[in-house]
C-alpha cells in the first residue's frame, strides 16, 4: 500500500486516516504551510509546524489547531509523522510519513538557495532521506534559474532610490503572504520611508511576533503628506493594479516582484515598469538538488510543470509520476492572498 494516495478531497495517507493540504473538508488535514491554496477552512483537526500558528489563526479564524514543532514527532493509528522546514514562507513545512519501514515525504511549496542566500524570514530548507518524495514543480523548467537574492535587493533599491530622488512612489507589487515580508527584509529601509496595504500589515505582525525582524512599516492610507509619499516604498497585492486605492499616489513607478518575472512576456502582461524576478519557490536546479538530497528512488510531481519534470526524472533512472492536485500557481495564490 502506498503511505500517500490522491483522493477527491485531496492527497491521502490511507494507513493514518489523515490528509495532506486538503482542498476539501475533512476530519484530520496536515498543513504544509498557510498560503491561501494549501490552508483551507472547514477541516475538523489541522496539524502544521508551530512557527505557522499565528499566520494560520489569523487566516482561518478559530480552529483546532496542534503545532508541533519542527523535527517533533507525533503517531497517529501507527503512522509517526514528523515536519521539517521547506524555506517557502514562515512554518512552511515537509510533512515525514513513516509506516511499515518505509518513509514518505510531501514537500509542499519549497525553497532551496545558494549557500548564504536562505530566505531570512523562515527556516531554510532541510533535505529529509525518504524512499518517495512527493514534490513541486511550480518552476519546474530550465528557463527557471535565480539570482543570489542579495542582487535583486540591491536592483530593488536602487530603483526605489532612484524613484525616490526624481519624487516618484515606488509601488512593488508582491504577495500578501511571504514575499511582502521577504522583501521587507532585504530592501535598504534606510532609502525611505515603507507604507504596505492593508492586506500586508496583518502578516507583518504575525512575523513580528514569530520573532522574524522587519523595518517598520506604516498602512498607506493612514498617509497624507505628499513630501513623505514621494519617498515612500509601498508594497502591495497585485490585486490593487488600476484600482481606485493608487490614486492617492499620483505619478508613481511600479513593478513586480515574482519568479514569473523571469520571462519577458510575464512582464509585459503585468503591465508593470520593472519586474524582479524574487521567487519562495525552488527554481530548476534547485528542483533537482532537493530531490537528489532525498535519496527517494521514487518521485512524484504535484503541481507545476508536472510532465517536463517527469520526463527529466525518469531520464536519471528514478520511478516517476504525478497527482492532480487544486493547488495553484504563484499567480492563483497571489489573487487568494490580496482577497483574504
Amino acid at each position: 500500500m502506498d503511505l500517500v494516495v490522491q483522493r477527491p478531497e485531496g492527497l491521502y495517507c490511507p494507513p493514518g486516516d489523515f490528509h495532506i493540504d486538503p482542498w476539501r473538508p475533512v476530519d484530520r488535514a496536515v498543513i504544509t504551510h498557510a498560503h491561501a491554496d494549501h490552508a483551507r477552512r472547514g477541516h475538523g483537526h489541522y496539524l502544521a509546524a508551530a512557527p505557522a500558528e499565528g499566520v494560520l489563526r489569523a487566516r482561518l479564524g478559530d480552529i483546532t489547531l496542534q503545532p508541533l514543532a519542527y523535527g517533533e514527532a507525533v503517531e497517529h493509528r501507527g503512522v509517526r509523522i514528523s515536519l521539517h522546514p521547506a524555506g517557502h514562507v514562515l512554518g512552511s513545512a515537509q510533512v515525514r510519513i513513516e509506516h511499515g519501514g518505509r518513509v514518505w515525504v510531501a514537500s509542499g511549496d519549497y525553497f532551496v538557495s545558494g549557500a548564504g542566500d536562505d530566505n531570512r524570514t523562515c527556516a531554510p530548507f532541510e533535505p529529509v532521506r525518504c524512499d518517495c518524495f512527493i514534490t513541486e514543480s511550480t518552476f519546474g523548467l530550465p528557463v527557471y534559474r535565480w539570482r543570489p537574492q542579495r542582487e535583486v535587493f540591491a536592483a530593488i533599491d536602487e530603483w526605489w532610490r532612484a524613484n525616490a530622488a526624481q519624487g516618484r512612489t515606488s509601488l512593488l507589487l508582491g504577495y500578501s503572504f511571504g514575499k511582502a515580508q521577504r522583501i521587507l527584509a532585504g530592501v535598504d529601509a534606510g532609502i525611505g520611508p515603507i507604507l504596505v496595504h492593508g492586506a500586508v500589515e496583518p502578516l507583518n505582525e504575525a512575523y513580528r511576533a514569530a520573532g522574524v525582524v522587519l523595518p517598520a512599516t506604516q498602512l498607506a492610507t493612514e498617509v497624507n503628506d505628499k513630501a513623505l509619499l514621494s519617498r515612500a516604498l509601498v508594497i502591495a497585492p497585485p490585486a490593487v493594479q488600476g484600482s481606485a486605492w493608487l490614486k492617492r499616489f499620483g505619478d508613481h513607478a511600479d513593478a513586480f516582484a515574482s519568479g514569473w518575472m523571469q520571462l519577458r512576456g510575464a512582464r509585459r502582461r503585468q503591465g508593470v515598469d520593472r519586474g524582479f524576478v524574487l521567487s519562495d519557490h525552488a527554481d530548476w536546479p534547485g528542483l533537482q538538488r532537493a530531490i537528489a538530497a532525498t535519496g527517494a528512488a521514487r518521485v512524484i510531481v504535484t503541481h507545476g510543470y508536472e510532465a517536463v519534470m517527469v520526463r527529466w526524472l525518469a531520464g536519471q533512472g528514478l520511478q516517476a509520476g504525478s497527482f492532480r492536485t487544486e493547488y495553484g500557481s504563484e499567480d492563483d495564490a497571489a489573487r487568494a492572498e490580496a482577497s483574504a
